[in-house]
């Protein structure tokens, strides 16, 4: 996980998603700042958001860090604070987070996690040549614990993920990947061999 700048919102995004978003859950006599009753579901307007998001972002799913094309790889809207917990932040592009739908997953409504757009840059460390992510090690133990808890939660460190950084980063040694093409598709490899002189 690297941190991610939060982009602009779209022109259209308050007529589209905001103002149909909070006309429905008024509509329905949802709170907006209470949790949603146990069950209920909502209406999904932040799905016509999905394009702006994916351009926004590049393309780059927020956790993982790495670059997913829209044409075979699942784009979600992950609800950084769950909808389910606040629903009046269901329809914020601010609480927006491109994710690939297997971290989207994986994340859930779970709330303990490190936000990418308020990450500090260099609290995760990765082993270029085996692809293992890891805490910082100059963290203090609490900061270190917040990372570690990320990783865990959202399977940071699973062999898969491992393979992929790994395999990024052997294709740009091998001559592969241009420098430019790695920083577009795992810019968390590009971070770390730029951070440890390798690049």
């Amino acid at each position: 996980m690297i941190p991610v700048s939060p982009q602009s919102e779209p022109a259209q995004f308050n007529s589209t998603v905001r103002q149909k978003g909070l006309a429905y859950l008024h509509k329905r006599g949802l709170a907006l700042d209470k949790p949603l009753p146990p069950g209920t579901t909502i209406e999904s307007y932040w799905r016509s958001s999905l394009d702006d998001l994916y351009r926004s972002y590049q393309g780059t799913c927020a956790y993982l860090a790495v670059y997913f094309d829209r044409g075979i790889g699942a784009a979600s809207v992950d609800h950084f604070v769950a909808k389910s917990s606040l629903p009046g932040l269901a329809y914020e592009w601010s609480n927006y987070r491109l994710a690939c739908l297997a971290m989207n997953s994986r994340k859930n409504s779970f709330d303990d996690l490190l936000d990418p757009f308020t990450l500090e840059i260099g609290w995760f460390h990765l082993e270029l040549l085996q692809g293992r992510i890891f805490p910082n090690p100059h963290l203090t133990s609490t900061q270190q614990e917040q990372v570690q808890k990320s990783i865990k939660r959202l399977g940071l460190d699973d062999p898969l993920y491992n393979a992929l950084r790994r395999g990024h980063y052997q294709d740009y040694i091998n001559g592969d990947y241009t420098e430019r093409y790695l920083q577009k598709i795992s810019p968390f490899v590009w971070m770390e061999a730029q951070r440890q002189g390798l690049l």
